[in-house]
């Protein structure tokens, strides 16, 4: 199973963390601390989230640790009091974690972790966090998108050659609903099937494109050709032709061809009907070639025959989309203290006021009422609203990982595609046209409104 072993590092911080940290310590400042970590907004122009991540989260937290090299460096940047490091070295996380389970949709400003911990082992695993959840819920939530487009047509994850995270991305992409990936070390670390072509270099390699797709269809029992190295509407007629001769021969079939540049609606149609007119109804057309959801939709609308596509950069990089003006790349997830437990004064809810970055203080839970009928966020001491379910789930307690808190992939993925099923269409648009309902407690309005008058500010709007 694949491991982010390198961030079980204490280094995996930003250097503000440690410094942060060491000021914490000189003041004796070290009361337990409450951070939210949410979105503020949704990326690709959409209204939800799918939020993965988690387990590497989980994982991250639990291998958190300063090693004597890692001390060693910190001395070296910083003139750290030796007494200080001596307590980073004997940190771990002692404390609690509500999340919600990845597979799960969320909102903008819904916490989608809660952490609550002495505030030195709380800051100093920001990044990791942020890292681990903002990276995989927005490759999760693109690849939903990219899936939810092709309108049941399977979605192959060609993303590792362009991936920032290739393992990240694939795990996550599975969550989102790909069927497959063609990166063959993620299809071991989780399972997940493994499926390719050929490239345009090994059509390239032979004289002709006849003795490329003899080679490939002599060499395979089952395969896939490559159309578009040089005319598709040529290379189509000579797919058939060497398929007739290998099935004849051989027993040798033809499963599918992919069209990677070009006209593709067009040449689609092109080459759905010189398949039939063969007999070869049963071959599949794969389509690639920088897809993302809005392609793959003008695609379907412009009545391309195609029975499955391959998506990598979009997916692999998060990207949005320049043509539809949809921001894309960074999920810009935040994580923001709301709660100090202070042990000689009363507890202080934490805030900022920073206009639309003005945070919610308090210890937060959220509600999902009905199946998607509104979310309401409030206070973790408000009473349950009727018919709601309860959306963050402890996942940690006193630094121990509870049972059932690392699900296998297969629920996770079982879970993300129950709840897509269950989100409305209109909440699926690609872009959407009306944002889902998150409403704030009321309780939780009021904190805010004295939190804020505390700090000498107004609550924002």
């Amino acid at each position: 199973m694949w491991r982010i072993s390198q961030m079980s590092s204490g280094l995996m911080t930003d250097l503000y963390h440690p410094d942060a940290a060491y000021v914490s310590w000189r003041v004796g400042r070290n009361a337990p601390t409450t951070f939210d970590l949410y979105t503020r907004s949704v990326p690709f122009g959409g209204a939800y989230l799918l939020v993965a991540g988690l387990e590497l989260a989980l994982n991250f937290v639990r291998h958190f640790q300063y090693t004597k090299d890692d001390l060693a460096f910190l001395r070296q940047i910083r003139d750290y009091d030796p007494a200080f490091l001596e307590e980073l070295g004997r940190l771990h996380f002692s404390g609690e974690i509500l999340a919600m389970p990845e597979g799960s949709i969320a909102f903008p400003d819904e916490p989608l972790l809660r952490v609550t911990a002495p505030f030195r082992e709380a800051l100093l695993l920001e990044s990791g966090l942020l890292h681990t959840i903002s990276v995989s819920t927005l490759i999760a939530t693109k690849a939903s998108r990219v899936v939810h487009a092709a309108r049941g047509r399977p979605v192959a994850e060609f993303a590792f050659r362009r991936a920032h995270e290739p393992f990240m991305v694939a795990r996550s992409a599975f969550i989102g609903g790909c069927a497959s990936t063609s990166f063959v070390a993620a299809s071991r670390a989780f399972r997940l099937r493994a499926t390719g072509t050929i490239p345009h270099a090994l059509v390239q390699l032979f004289d002709t494109e006849r003795e490329a797709f003899m080679a490939v269809a002599e060499s395979f029992n089952r395969y896939t050709l490559l159309l578009d190295t040089y005319d598709v509407r040529q290379a189509i007629h000579t797919a058939v032709e060497v398929a007739r001769e290998t099935q004849d021969r051989l027993g040798h079939t033809l499963t599918a061809v992919r069209l990677d540049s070009g006209d593709i609606a067009g040449d689609s149609v092109y080459v759905r009907r010189v398949l039939d007119e063969a007999g070869l109804r049963e071959v599949r057309i794969l389509a690639s070639g920088d897809l993302d959801e809005f392609k793959i939709a003008e695609l379907l609308a412009q009545g391309a025959k195609v029975d499955a596509f391959g998506v990598g950069t979009s997916i692999g990089v998060g990207a949005g989309s320049v043509k539809e003006g949809v921001p894309g790349g960074s999920l810009g997830a935040a994580y923001k203290e709301v709660w100090y437990e202070d042990q000689e004064q009363a507890d202080r809810p934490k805030i900022k006021l920073a206009e639309e970055k003005s945070t919610w203080p308090g210890k937060k839970e959220v509600y999902r009422v009905g199946d998607f009928e509104e979310d309401i966020i409030q206070l973790e001491t408000e009473p349950k609203p009727e018919r709601s379910t309860r959306l963050l789930r402890p996942v940690i307690r006193d630094g121990r990982l509870l049972p059932g808190s690392l699900p296998p992939l297969s629920e996770i993925w079982e879970l993300a595609q129950r709840n897509l099923k269950l989100l409305p269409e209109p909440y699926q648009e690609l872009v959407a046209t009306k944002p889902y309902p998150v409403r704030f407690g009321e309780g939780l309005k009021r904190l805010r409104e004295q939190a804020a008058a505390q700090y000498g500010g107004n609550a924002p709007c």
